[in-house]
């Protein structure tokens, strides 16, 4: 069962509900180091949710629905931004942007998660932490 949750533009309420989703996965047997990486992962798109998407705008939401299971970390994060296009978004590997901060969130939440995938005008992304199976 997917658990819901609709928060204000503040990075206080962020952090709670990473603790929320910690809490989840460690009862769901989860390793320190995928905990980690859903963790930072999670951290990248709620601050991007709050602060690019709503533009702490603190009379708009954020609407989190996760759902744990053994096999798998499944989150959605909608803000009420206009959205955008992750292909806009420059390479921070290249170049010419490895001095500049904007990039490094999305190629982190990559780098850290199974699956992520925006949807719509780019306000909404879905993320998934598969669970490695030992043979």
């Amino acid at each position: 069962m997917a658990t819901e949750l609709t928060i204000p533009s503040d990075l206080g309420e962020a952090r709670r509900v990473q603790e929320l989703i910690e809490v989840a996965l460690q009862a769901s047997s989860y390793t320190e180091h995928d905990i980690f990486s859903i963790k930072l992962a999670l951290e990248e798109a709620l601050v991007n949710a709050i602060k690019h998407g709503n533009q702490m705008d603190p009379d708009k939401r954020v609407l989190v629905v996760f759902h744990v299971t053994r096999e798998r970390f499944d989150i959605r994060i909608t803000d009420e931004g206009v959205g955008f296009n992750p292909e806009d978004v420059p390479d921070p590997t290249a170049i010419e942007n490895l001095e500049r901060p904007c990039g490094r969130g999305l190629l982190l939440m990559r780098g850290f998660m199974t699956e992520v995938e925006y949807h719509g005008r780019g306000n909404v992304v879905s993320m998934a932490k598969v669970r490695e199976t030992s043979a």
